[in-house]
């Protein structure tokens, strides 16, 4: 199906900034091309009836429901802050306000 030239491996290789020696090229060029017609079977089988996906197997949300759980009082979670301040974390400025 397809027939890449050296020179179309080269330019692809100047797109992509690799640096290849004369040898690689004309090695990559066979490579790239049965890569090419690989990927032409593939699209002869898909079938039109075959929706596209992003991923082979359905995707699920895995996180926990929220629920209410005993914690620390404030009190508690403060007690060992360096700064607090009007019952939160006291932490320094990094945004000046104007």
């Amino acid at each position: 199906m397809s027939n890449l030239s050296r020179d179309d491996v080269a330019h692809v290789a100047m797109l992509a900034r690799i640096q290849l020696e004369d040898h690689e090229l004309d090695r990559l060029a066979g490579q790239l091309d049965q890569i090419v017609d690989w990927v032409g079977q593939v699209n002869e089988i898909a079938a039109a009836d075959v929706p596209p996906m992003s991923h082979p197997l359905p995707l699920a949300n895995v996180s926990r429901e929220d629920e209410v759980r005993p914690s620390l009082a404030q009190e508690q979670a403060l007690a060992n802050a360096p700064a607090a301040q009007d019952g939160r974390f006291g932490v320094p400025r990094i945004l000046d306000e104007e």
